[in-house]
């Protein structure tokens, strides 16, 4: 065996608590690397960590252990030896065991992260349990109990909504302080029965989970009913799972006013995300760590501390942050029209943005725009022809390796043909397929990738049509396009969603936007044409919707995961009549538009 096979094997031994309980430790990796201790929750042990430890072990010192009273660690004689404080001397004890001469990095997850908390926060004028001993903290649902306290109080007096949600969720911790009950429920088997198959987990040890009941019944009533403001100034990275059916995404915010160096990154998954998205745990932790380490912080983390330090306004309350603050959009299409305006949209909005578009001149006219409003480093321009799958892939390198993975993708770019079936030739059939479907297909396949394999959700938007579901004899090519432009996103949505990707196909009618004026008419020549061009430029000027309110529109199904967002009230009752009346549709689409 190698040296590094050597090091990066596991080791496993005891550590002994200032109250005489030996705790089981198992370490991972060279302990020459930095150090991270991941904390388990409940029901767990620490064979929760065992798929990101071993992830990290290749470049970390990576230490888990068993907390008193779970796995192969000993338990206390007495339900007071579960109080949080204990807890967190526990935690001392093992980070200077495993690292006595340098700070450690923590890791933590439900109630392995309620009493990490604990022992890095500290009450006034009084020092932590982990002081001098922390580099970073991350934090994955499980909130301190103080700062929940107060949240909700503060919330509670605002908005119930929030407090009842989350009571809603929490109903297990009452029942678990009811005496005898909820031991019979473990005992018995059901109680993590129920939890193996909800959560698709193993089913935790009996040991475990009742031993763990005193973690709820011993620090749950002292510590919401008389919460203390406690602080901390070690950088903590919180990682909120969307979908936690314990621990809302709100309580990810409590903390905001208590620790100075917070940053949040909500994540698609459930509450056992650490079992099924280690990877995506493992990278979260190792660019933080990277970060307290000298390096440079990676664009997603840069972009989670530009929404922390949103949490926070004046005087140190908490406040919502926009999901856009500090967020990254690649919008193509955006040297014009309804793409300038979701590039400026989103630069308004706290975000940051990459104007691509065909043209050099338009990709840096929007983006003066926005510099002028903004300052420089709010957008940057690409030039990129959509159509063009080699270019696209480029592109979708290129930002990931500069700015990092988006949060928001809009496949934008398209052109349109009119004119007759008959009359469109096949090179105007290939262009319009080319741009309006390919260009949307290669956005999808390149961004679509990044977007999944960096585990952190995100929003492809995709630019249809109205003319995706009113189909005219007008515009076969370009509604064609359109229409299977609506049908890739609901597929594509159906198989991102795993990933957390929302999918939006934008249905614009009526928009005054310069396509009309670049519009191919088929089958006419040049004088018609131009004629024709400026008669629909005229008509959608005198209609009078404009891209800015487009761009609006996308704001709001972005933010509601819209899985088509019809814009215009043509668009709306196009899409009510063509599901309601498919008959009136067809004999609509009869009218010629173009004459």
């Amino acid at each position: 065996m190698s040296h590094n096979e050597v090091e990066s094997a596991s080791r496993t031994r005891t550590v002994t608590t200032q109250d005489g309980l030996e705790l089981v430790v198992e370490e991972r990796g060279d302990p020459s690397h930095p150090t991270v201790v991941a904390v388990h929750g409940y029901p767990d042990d620490r064979h929760v960590w065992d798929r990101v430890a071993a992830d990290l072990a290749a470049d970390h010192h990576v230490v888990t252990y068993d907390v008193r009273g779970h796995g192969g660690s000993a338990a206390p004689g007495a339900p007071a030896g579960y109080d949080l404080e204990l807890l967190a001397v526990d935690l001392r004890t093992v980070t200077d065991a495993v690292s006595p001469d340098a700070p450690v990095h923590l890791l933590a997850h439900d109630w392995g992260s309620i009493q990490t908390w604990h022992a890095v926060t500290r009450e006034d004028g009084t020092p932590s349990a982990m002081d001098g001993r922390v580099a970073s903290f991350t934090s994955i649902s499980g909130p301190c109990l103080d700062h929940v306290a107060l949240f909700l109080r503060r919330r509670g007096l605002r908005d119930l909504r929030p407090v009842l949600t989350q009571a809603l969720h929490s109903w297990y911790t009452l029942a678990f302080r009811v005496p005898v009950l909820p031991e019979l429920m473990i005992r018995s088997g059901l109680l993590g029965a129920l939890v193996a198959r909800t959560e698709r987990i193993p089913r935790p040890s009996v040991r475990d989970a009742v031993n763990g009941l005193e973690l709820y019944r011993r620090n749950l009533p002292r510590r919401l009913g008389r919460p203390q403001p406690r602080r901390t100034d070690v950088p903590v990275q919180v990682l909120a799972p969307l979908g936690d059916a314990y621990v809302t995404p709100a309580m990810a915010t409590s903390a905001a006013g208590y620790a100075p160096d917070l940053r949040v990154r909500y994540l698609p998954g459930g509450h056992w995300i650490v079992r099924k998205r280690a990877g995506v745990i493992a990278r979260c932790v190792r660019e933080l760590v990277a970060e307290r380490s000298g390096g440079t912080a990676a664009p997603a983390l840069a972009r989670a501390r530009a929404r922390g330090a949103a949490l926070v306004r004046t005087g140190g309350r908490p406040g919502r942050a926009s999901r856009w603050e500090g967020g990254l959009a690649v919008v193509t299409g955006a040297g014009s029209g309804i793409g300038r305006e979701i590039a400026r949209q989103v630069a308004d909005l706290g975000g940051r943005v990459v104007v691509a578009d065909v043209s050099e001149a338009g990709a840096a006219e929007t983006v003066d725009l926005v510099t002028r409003r903004h300052g420089p480093g709010r957008a940057v321009a690409a030039v990129v022809d959509v159509a063009d799958e080699a270019a696209v892939a480029a592109l979708a390198e290129r930002v990931a390796a500069e700015h990092g993975v988006p949060d928001l993708v809009v496949n934008n770019a398209g052109i349109a043909v009119a004119g007759s079936f008959a009359d469109t030739t096949a090179q105007e059939w290939q262009r319009i397929v080319d741009v309006n479907l390919w260009g949307v297909v290669h956005g999808c396949r390149h961004f679509g990738a990044l977007l999944a394999a960096h585990g952190e959700g995100g929003t492809i938007v995709n630019t249809a049509s109205a003319a995706a579901y009113l189909p005219s004899r007008s515009l076969p090519a370009y509604a064609t396009t359109k229409a299977a432009v609506l049908m890739l996103s609901q597929c594509l949505r159906a198989e991102l969603a795993g990933a957390g990707v929302g999918v939006t196909a934008l249905c614009p009618g009526f928009v005054d936007t310069p396509i009309t004026g670049a519009t191919r008419f088929a089958g006419t020549d040049d004088a018609t044409q131009a004629v024709r061009r400026r008669d629909a430029a005229a008509a959608y000027s005198r209609r009078g919707y404009t891209p800015q309110r487009v761009a609006a529109r996308l704001v709001r199904a972005v933010e509601r995961d819209l899985p088509i967002a019809p814009v215009t009230a043509e668009a709306h009752v196009g899409l009510l009549v063509s599901r309601l009346s498919p008959g009136l549709v067809r004999a609509l689409a009869r009218v010629d538009g173009t004459r």
